[in-house]
């Protein structure tokens, strides 16, 4: 469906009607094994749910539809899904480039799991370019990124980064929770592959935990689906379902996140008891004019600096009610978390340590009005 566009292939890519009843939602095929046609006669190339399920196929076709790939692969979460890439590409004595602002759980996956495979990961701040080149070594084999990154909202430029690890000889893959496809598309600005917790936007709803990876050709997906395959962290039926059901809603949602987030990111400027604002949709920010030109929106996602420092950003990540106090984020629901406890306790005391003023708001699709009062309501409650 690659003539159609974003909201159309959301809706339809992956979800002919049921052939057999006409059903316009394809049904949910919660087998787990398949009859065959004689030994070795398979149905569609369906044998056992481990190895393929018609559910989860039509969940990757999606996928791949939305981020402009040519394949993708679901899995039972975003870290099984970085996990299979990893272990699919990498050998022992590779080198893992990261930027310095990552996930909590895919520095813990590479330092704490596959260092002890042979696997070295160092961290660089990827918006600078000379410091990129210099960390850039004969045995790095990728470059990984998140932009907007988790959880300081820091923007790297997709096309400039894909030209210098390309000219070394590494792959670029990026985490695109954050922005989602409905905002940013990587593969088109030269990255080679694209991870997504689908737990997140995809899924939209607060109600399924799963992952993808998304191939901008055909190299690597052999490898990886082995890994899929033979280690077995694979999307159940019900949740690849809920996860195409989530992404249908994906465009309408992502732009009125994004439009919250900008009136709080604006509203938050103005309070003296925030000392810092990290959103790519202010024009003060460091990587605004880079968002600009590579995402379609500026999403759902922002973090306040406290300017009282972490006793205030605790008692606040404490004090709002529309805000739930949660780790994840991406759904439909407005979420409030405190990082260096939560989402990013895992890297305390490293190089990607979170400073301990910081909060980080997922901003959900409510009436912004409402969210503001919560957030000055909850302001109004620190240190009670």
């Amino acid at each position: 469906m690659s003539d159609h566009a974003f909201a159309t292939r959301a809706i339809h890519a992956g979800q002919a009607p049921d052939p057999t009843t006409g059903a316009i939602i394809p049904p949910i095929y919660q087998s787990s094994t398949h009859v065959q046609d004689g030994i070795g006669g398979l149905r569609g190339g369906y044998e056992y749910n481990r190895s393929g399920n018609p559910t989860r196929s039509s969940l990757e076709t999606q996928l791949a539809a939305l981020e402009g790939g040519e394949g993708a692969l679901s899995f039972a979460s975003g870290l099984a899904a970085e996990d299979a890439l990893l272990r699919g590409i990498l050998t022992p004595g590779d080198h893992v480039l990261l930027g310095n602002d990552v996930y909590g759980g895919t520095y813990r996956l590479l330092t704490r799991v596959l260092s002890t495979w042979g696997i070295e990961t160092t961290t660089v701040e990827l918006s600078d370019v000379d410091a990129l080149r210099a960390a850039i070594r004969p045995e790095t084999k990728i470059v990984w990124l998140e932009t907007p990154s988790n959880p300081l909202l820091k923007v790297v430029d997709i096309a400039l980064t894909a030209e210098i690890a390309h000219a070394a000889g590494a792959i670029v893959v990026v985490d695109n929770t954050f922005a989602s496809p409905a905002l940013q598309q990587p593969l088109s600005l030269g990255a080679d592959l694209v991870v997504h917790s689908t737990t997140k936007y995809l899924g939209g709803h607060s109600d399924v935990l799963g992952g993808a990876v998304v191939f901008g050709d055909d190299r690597f997906f052999e490898q990886v689906k082995f890994q899929q395959f033979a280690v077995g962290a694979v999307s159940a039926p019900l949740d690849a379902w809920l996860t195409t059901r989530g992404i249908k809603t994906l465009a309408l949602r992502m732009r009125q996140h994004s439009e919250n987030a900008q009136a709080i990111a604006e509203w938050a400027q103005q309070r003296p008891e925030i000392a810092q604002v990290f959103y790519p949709g202010l024009a003060s920010h460091a990587g605004h004019d880079i968002a600009a030109r590579q995402m379609s929106g500026f999403g759902g996602m922002l973090s306040l600096g406290l300017a009282a420092g972490a006793d205030a950003a605790r008692s606040f990540a404490e004090s709002t009610s529309l805000f739930q106090l949660a780790e994840s984020l991406g759904g439909v629901e407005s979420l409030i978390g405190y990082p260096p406890d939560m989402t990013h306790a895992s890297v305390r005391g490293t190089e990607l340590a979170v400073p301990e003023n910081i909060v980080r708001l997922s901003v959900g699709i409510e009436d912004v009005s409402d969210l503001i009062a919560d957030l000055e309501d909850g302001l109004g409650r620190i240190g009670r």
